[in-house]
């Protein structure tokens, strides 16, 4: 997972900050600050991470938003609000330590997902780190994001699978 660092002179709106590393799919273009409106209304509301899968699975650990293990995430569920970017993400899987975070997150016009993880009791303008991943497959019920790792010098995708709650 391609972790970034924000460079904020206006901290109030995450997605108008400069990535100071970025993915391989952002490298030649600049990270877009113009919203994706209509994709983020369509994932708007309640979603469960139903799979992550990535070539190796059964052999490698990915660690994902330097959090947990990336099969720790399955059966998390994750709240959207579009009107303000915010939303909450909860992981409960058995054999994994619980978490719960606030986020802040939006899908620009290139297609990426911006995902901060806010730690209770922090504002969101004072987080200066977070993820950037590849929006696909998006429909009324489901949606995928896509990570890509350096595996071994080899790129891999790693891709977690959304299926919508209500």
């Amino acid at each position: 997972m391609k972790k970034i660092i924000f460079i904020c002179l206006i901290a109030t709106m995450f997605f108008a900050c400069k990535s100071a590393s970025s993915t391989a799919s952002t490298e030649a273009t600049p990270l877009s600050t113009k919203l994706d409106r209509p994709s983020q209304v369509a994932i708007k509301g309640n979603w469960v991470l139903t799979n992550v899968s990535y070539p190796g699975s059964d052999y490698i650990k990915v660690n994902s938003f330097d959090l947990a293990d990336s099969k720790c995430f399955i059966g998390s569920t994750w709240n959207f609000i579009s009107n303000n970017n915010k939303g909450t993400m909860t992981l409960t899987a058995p054999s994994c330590t619980a978490f719960t975070s606030p986020i802040v997150w939006s899908i620009n016009n290139q297609g990426l997902f911006v995902l901060k993880i806010v730690e209770p009791g922090t504002k969101s303008k004072n987080v200066k780190s977070g993820y950037l991943l590849k929006v696909a497959g998006l429909s009324d019920n489901s949606f995928q994001l896509i990570d890509t790792i350096n595996v071994g010098g080899q790129t891999k995708e790693v891709t977690y699978q959304f299926q919508r709650a209500n």
